[in-house]
């Protein structure tokens, strides 16, 4: 197979998988969409549903979560890592939120890195998933799967996304980036399968015979 006849497998293997495709990460807005997203890093989606639902209790915009002392922001996260860098971070973009975006979440990928504690991936998960704007948020998942799949050479994240975009339509980013994650946490694990176990990676290597060692994110 080609790079872009195995993209097209991919592309319609995933879609009969995962026709329906929900944010792992509990939330009810754009703002609270972001914070789960920025206590997702180093975090597992599950710990941060734990945790959101304290967090939220004390604040659940960014007008009343700048009111909250820092500390209790750590406290209500502790569970997570880095939580005292993760506390600072949503204290201070809560603020920047209200004096220079009227209260909003912006629906701007520049905008959103400048906010602290949300880097690129953040910002491309926060408007591809809570303003539809055509994002490929590249995480561990996505990152280890495009090497196995052979889609991209995993020099780095962002070598990643730009392979990623160029392969698959552009309408399909958002919901593809959540298939490839949700793919990779059942089937083509870390431990789960290196790069010969899966049926996508069986189907697109059936040759191949030793395992892939793929770069980390």
């Amino acid at each position: 197979m080609t790079r872009a006849e195995r993209a097209e497998f991919i592309h319609g293997r995933l879609a009969e998988l995962y026709p329906e495709t929900p944010v792992p990460l509990d939330h009810k807005d754009a703002f609270t969409l972001l914070i789960a997203v920025l206590l997702s890093a180093q975090c597992t989606d599950a710990r941060v549903n734990k945790v959101t639902p304290g967090l939220f209790a004390l604040a659940d915009t960014p007008q009343r979560m700048q009111e909250i002392p820092v500390e209790e922001i750590k406290s209500a996260i502790s569970s997570c890592g880095l939580a005292p860098r993760k506390a600072k971070a949503i204290s201070t973009l809560s603020k920047m939120l209200v004096e220079n975006h009227g209260g909003e979440v912006p629906a701007s990928l520049d905008a959103l890195e400048e906010l602290p504690g949300v880097g690129h991936k953040t910002a491309s998960v926060v408007i591809s998933q809570a303003f539809g704007v055509p994002a490929f948020p590249v995480d561990t998942h996505i990152h280890r799967l495009a090497q196995r799949w052979g889609l991209a050479s995993g020099k780095n994240v962002a070598d990643t996304e730009k392979a990623l975009k160029r392969l698959f339509p552009r309408e399909s980013w958002n919901q593809l980036h959540l298939q490839i994650i949700f793919y990779g946490r059942e089937f083509c694990s870390a431990r789960g399968c290196d790069g010969r176990v899966c049926e996508i990676c069986k189907t697109l290597f059936p040759k191949r015979r030793s395992p892939i060692k793929t770069k980390k994110a």
